[in-house]
């Protein structure tokens, strides 16, 4: 028995002793090298940070999210195409196919991504990451999947997973936070890569988050322009001085005022009352707890024209404030949001609806929309021929 356990102690450490053969890993050259045996797949992480859910505008369904991408490979890879299936279903046909310039307009690299002398966001070097703006329209009555699942394209390969699903967060059917009429949602939901909101990933807390995802800046019209006389007089402006209105019946749990509204001016133009950083960047503002994790933020607000304070209740349709031009507003304007966080800009932004509101078609007729979230359309783009929303309070 001893002979025995000393030829299998020599046979063990004869084994461990030996060189691996060639095609292990720990030989296996840098991932992108065409002469190893081994059959690495395509070394591209793909994940998805927070599922979508989807919400409804103008009969159509929409999942917006974002899907990023990293190269961990030692070469550059080209991206050509992202396509979208039904992750439950086994089909595979695609949902949804972006490929040219579609999926170039859903690009945002991430830092200096592009190899040495190209300019295509489509070039993803080693190491590099780039987020993709995913943006899935559903046409009348079709069926949303419950998870979706990803298949990314390269030059010469393709990588699936980033499974997820797209009811992540409960839709809370709110009251306008303004109203009247000719209001336009500008910079509303939209996958316009110049919609600052949309775009708007920021690092805060140690974590990137996309709080502005489902933001609108509401912005009052008449005759086609947002103000009327003295551009520099904030007075001009029509959105100056409007109530804001309680979406719901909730809990007030921040409440800030005392910072002085701006001169309005665009870009050269800007010269902000107060140096602009996290602590004053929503200017005056208000915070309220819907319930079920989500939190209500109203932005810009007019200096002493709060009438709240934390730990307040309201009911829905109180006015709580009035539009200012306060902390990093270019001209008086209402920004709104619904996200996971009570700090301002800390959350994941997710969709609510609005009970009831009428948009003007582009035939000028006024159209009844109910339990909807009104899009940007592009509003920033096509300015000022957008098509104005007239919105009312609770009984609307």
């Amino acid at each position: 028995m001893q002979a025995f356990a000393r030829h299998l102690a020599l046979a063990v450490m004869l084994c461990l002793a030996a060189p691996f053969p060639a095609t292990s890993l720990a030989s296996a050259p840098q991932s992108g090298n065409a002469a190893t045996t081994f059959p690495f797949p395509l070394q591209l992480e793909m994940h998805v940070a927070f599922d979508p859910t989807g919400f409804e505008s103008a009969g159509h369904t929409y999942l917006a999210y974002e899907l990023y991408l990293t190269n961990f490979a030692g070469t550059v890879m080209t991206l050509r195409g992202v396509e979208v299936f039904d992750a439950d279903s086994g089909a595979n046909k695609p949902l949804a196919t972006f490929e040219g310039q579609a999926i170039d307009e859903m690009l945002q690299p991430v830092g200096a991504q592009a190899s040495e002398g190209s300019s295509s966001p489509r070039e993803l070097g080693s190491g590099a990451s780039v987020i993709v703006f995913m943006w899935i329209p559903f046409d009348p009555g079709a069926r949303v999947p419950n998870r979706l699942r990803h298949r990314v394209l390269t030059s010469d390969s393709a990588v699936e997973g980033a499974v997820v699903g797209t009811r992540h967060t409960d839709l809370q059917v709110l009251g306008a936070p303004v109203e009247g009429a000719t209001w336009v949602a500008s910079d509303g939901p939209s996958n316009d890569r110049d919609n600052h909101h949309r775009r708007g990933a920021l690092v805060i807390d140690g974590r990137l988050v996309i709080s502005r995802r489902y933001a609108i800046d509401w912005l009052q019209i008449q005759n086609g322009a947002t103000f009327s006389g003295d551009i520099r007089d904030r007075r001009s402006y029509h959105s100056y001085g409007k109530p804001v209105l309680a979406v719901a019946a909730s809990t007030v749990v921040a409440a800030r005022d005392g910072i002085p509204d701006n001169v309005p001016g665009h870009n050269e133009n800007f010269h902000p009352a107060v140096t602009i950083t996290p602590d004053t960047i929503a200017g005056n503002s208000i915070t309220l707890d819907l319930g079920g994790g989500q939190f209500a933020h109203y932005a810009h607000l007019q200096p002493g024209s709060l009438r709240v304070k934390a730990g307040d209740r309201v009911r829905r349709a109180q006015v709580l404030a009035r539009i200012g031009d306060s902390g990093d507003a270019r001209e008086p304007h209402l920004h709104f949001e619904v996200t996971t966080s009570p700090k301002f800009l800390a959350g994941e932004g997710i969709p609510y609806l609005i009970d009831r509101y009428r948009v003007m078609s582009a035939d000028n007729d006024w159209q009844v929309r109910k339990r909807e979230l009104p899009l940007g359309e592009h509003a920033s783009r096509l300015w000022p021929h957008t098509w104005p929303h007239q919105l009312k309070g609770a009984d609307g």
